[in-house]
This record gives C-alpha cells, sequence and structure tokens, in this order.
C-alpha cells in the first residue's frame, strides 16, 4: 500500500510513494508503464516501517528526496540512484526511544530543518546538517496522534515562515511557531478527528483543514479565530482524509476514506489582498496576548 506521494519537486515528470513495507517507488509520467521505473532495496540501510513523508528539497541544481518513517529514520536520497540512500540518520530525542514520525514539513525556503509531528502526539523541529543534526525542540499540546503539518509558505511583505499549523486525532487543529514551545491557539470546532490540514500557498491567514465526519474548513483568521469562514459537509463522502491547496491557491482538492476526490473552487475567499499581510501580524499579536493573559491565570490541567 502506498501511504505517502508526492511531485518531485523540479523533476516535473517524476512521482514519488512512500509504502507501508518501507519501500520508496518513483514513477515517471514519460514511461510507458504504469509501474514505478525505480524502487529502493528494502534493508537494514534503509527504511523498513512505513514511510509517512516524502518530500524532494533543495535547488534545481542540488536537490534530495528526503523520506522519514515511523520507526525514526531520516533518509536522504539522490533521485537518480535510489539503490541506497545518501545519508540516514536516526531521529531521536534526549537519547531515549526514536520518534515514531506520522508528518514533515520544511519551512519556505528552508533545506536544512523540518518539523515533525509523532504518533504520541509530540510535535519537534529537527536538522538535516550542523552540530545539532537530528531532533533539536519539543513542542508539546497534542493529546492524540498528529495527522497533518504545514509551514506557513505564503511569500509576502511580512516574513510568517516561522509558523506551522498542525491536525490531530484528538479533534483539535493547533498554530504553532518554532519560537514557542506551546501552542500560540487551538482551533476546537471540530467533533472528530481532524485528518489533515495546509496553509493557503499565497494567503497569509488562510488554511483549510478536513475531519472524520466529511467536513472540509476554509479559516481566515483575519476574519475569525473561533469558527471556520466557510465550512461544507460533503454529501455521501466517509472520513476526509487529505486536503491540498492547488498551487495558484484558488482550488482546493479533499480525497475520502473510499479513494473519492473532489475539487473545490475557493473563489473570492481564497484571494489575498495586500492589506492582509499587516492584518495577520496584528492578528497574531492578539492571539499571543491573550495567550500571555490566560498563561498567568494558570491553564486548568485535563488528564485524560
Amino acid at each position: 500500500p502506498v501511504v505517502s506521494v508526492g511531485f518531485a519537486r523540479f523533476h516535473p515528470n517524476l512521482v514519488v510513494g512512500g509504502t507501508y513495507s518501507g519501500q520508496i517507488v518513483l514513477w515517471d509520467n514519460r514511461s510507458h508503464r504504469r509501474t514505478p521505473v525505480q524502487r529502493t532495496p528494502l534493508s537494514a540501510a534503509a527504511h523498513t516501517h512505513p514511510v509517512y513523508c516524502v518530500n524532494v528539497v533543495g535547488t534545481q541544481n542540488a536537490n534530495n528526496l528526503i523520506t522519514v518513517s515511523t520507526d525514526g529514520r531520516m533518509c536522504s536520497w539522490s533521485l537518480d540512484m535510489l539503490s541506497q540512500p545518501q545519508e540516514s540518520m536516526e531521529l531521536v530525542y534526549n537519547k531515549s526511544k526514536a520518534v515514531a514520525v506520522t508528518g514533515m514539513a520544511f519551512p519556505t525556503g528552508d533545506v536544512n530543518n523540518y518539523v515533525v509531528g509523532s504518533e504520541e502526539g509530540t510535535v519537534y523541529t529537527a536538522s538535516r546538517h550542523g552540530s545539532k543534526a537530528g531532533i533539536c525542540e519539543m513542542f508539546e499540546g497534542h493529546q492524540g496522534p498528529v495527522t497533518g503539518l504545514s509551514c506557513h509558505n505564503a511569500v509576502g511583505p511580512v516574513d510568517f515562515s516561522h509558523l506551522f499549523v498542525t491536525s490531530s486525532f484528538d479533534w483539535t487543529v493547533k498554530l504553532w511557531s518554532t519560537k514557542h514551545n506551546k501552542p500560540l491557539y487551538s482551533f476546537e470546532d471540530n467533533a472528530d478527528y481532524v485528518y489533515d490540514v495546509m496553509w493557503s500557498p499565497v494567503h497569509p491567514a488562510l488554511f483549510a483543514a478536513v475531519d472524520g465526519m466529511g467536513r472540509l474548513d476554509l479559516w481566515n483568521l483575519n476574519n475569525d479565530t473561533e469558527v471556520p469562514t466557510a465550512s461544507v459537509t460533503i454529501e455521501g463522502a466517509s472520513a476526509l482524509n487529505r486536503v491540498r491547496w492547488g498551487s495558484g491557491g484558488k482550488e482546493v482538492a479533499v480525497g475520502d476514506s473510499e479513494g473519492r476526490l473532489w475539487i473545490y473552487d475557493a473563489g473570492e475567499l481564497a484571494v489575498p489582498h495586500s492589506e492582509d499581510w499587516a492584518r495577520f501580524a496584528h492578528t497574531l499579536m492578539e492571539i499571543k496576548a491573550n495567550r500571555a493573559d490566560g498563561e498567568e491565570e494558570g491553564p486548568v490541567e485535563l488528564t485524560p
């Protein structure tokens, strides 16, 4: 079974897949074969556990395929040669057991630092190279496995690349900054597992999320942080478990657990205006101010 897939950035014809067995497969749409043109070997040097994360990072001239499996192994590959990884690393926090990674994202323009979500609900930042290679910081807040993770990637007059959002089986989406190890905000409008989340590639304050009740939500944080700006429950859909924006930020695609796909036109909602950047900076300041007020009172600890 294929559990993750993505276009190989910089290689318009190649599609990368991560499988349940740990094998990485590569399809080429110029090939007349429907089967992969390359596969990694199943060996102890590479992955032997499910690979939920595949990501091509770098530049046109120097790029690598980065993959992470649920046993915490990260491999870096050259797409020209999948017979063995160029490098591999165990993702371990504070010399304890390996992190069971369920999601990975790189901030815009960064090829070294990245964020991972885990089965136990913890989020971590990590680095590929340098003196602090491996897991760096721990971020706690979710009460269930992290299902989706997306770094802010809309480029504009204000740099929001330190922000990321996560979704979880705990029915929430959380907003984070790499500068704080607790969530900046928790979105709690869902009544089921939230399976995936993704920032708009063009609008600074907009992200999409999908849940187990067949609901697609668009959150524009400049409008509201309590309820989604737009929401649709797809008739006859079972759990929606993936959401992706088109690169132009106008269409949003969702997939369900039965293998069906819907593509929505987000219309005017998804179009950014020049003042949205300053407004989002202001929204963030308000979120942080409210968070600071709440922290002074002392959070109520609920133990499951």
